[in-house]
């Protein structure tokens, strides 16, 4: 049997004081800490709000349903008012008529803010190649997660909520890498006009 010396060696100062520093104090920066609580918070209270527009919105239906209960992920909290909402689910087809509303609605939505294209149709215009149909959603919103499927199913659903979760525990977010974009873009323009 052996002991472990660092425990059981003479106690003196110092090796207290290593002992306590070392095994039993927690330090942290206290900016640290309320960042990460403020991403554990956020992460696990979303407020979707959902665009549905064709059966992808069905599939959605089934997702904050009892047999899948988006509830056990923080997302059961269903707003229709876009300053209510801090994730966007976008499920379905969304034509060129629709697409400066579905920006009016992601700009309305309050900051930090997320957004999620369920299904091929929302991805990339799915199997409608025609003038009236926006080729993927990213074309006029920043996207964080994108959902395969035609439809999607509910547990390819959950995953995209779990990922979308992962980002803001992270810090990650497509509106915070547009919104630098933008700033770089205007800074540019500055600079190209002197």
């Amino acid at each position: 049997m052996s002991t472990n010396k660092r425990l059981v060696s003479a106690l003196t100062k110092n090796s207290e004081e290593d002992f306590a520093l070392e095994r039993l104090i927690v330090t942290t920066k206290a900016d640290s800490f309320l960042e990460w609580a403020k991403r554990w918070g956020q992460s696990n209270s979303l407020w979707p709000f959902p665009f549905g527009t064709a059966c992808c919105a069905i599939e959605y239906m089934a997702v904050v349903g009892p047999k899948y209960d988006a509830s056990r992920f923080g997302a059961e909290v269903v707003r229709f008012s876009p300053r209510q909402s801090d994730l966007m689910i976008i499920a379905g087809t969304i034509t060129e008529k629709q697409a400066p509303i579905l920006r009016r609605i992601y700009e309305q939505m309050a900051d930090p803010k997320w957004v999620i294209a369920m299904g091929a149709c929302a991805s990339s215009g799915g199997f409608y190649r025609a003038y009236h149909v926006v080729q993927g959603v990213s074309r006029d919103i920043p996207v964080d997660i994108y959902i395969p499927g035609c439809p999607p199913t509910p547990e390819a659903v959950l995953q995209g909520i779990m990922q979308i979760q992962e980002r803001i525990k992270k810090g990650v977010s497509s509106y915070a890498d547009a919104q630098k974009i933008e700033e770089d873009e205007l800074a540019l323009s500055t600079l190209k006009a002197e």
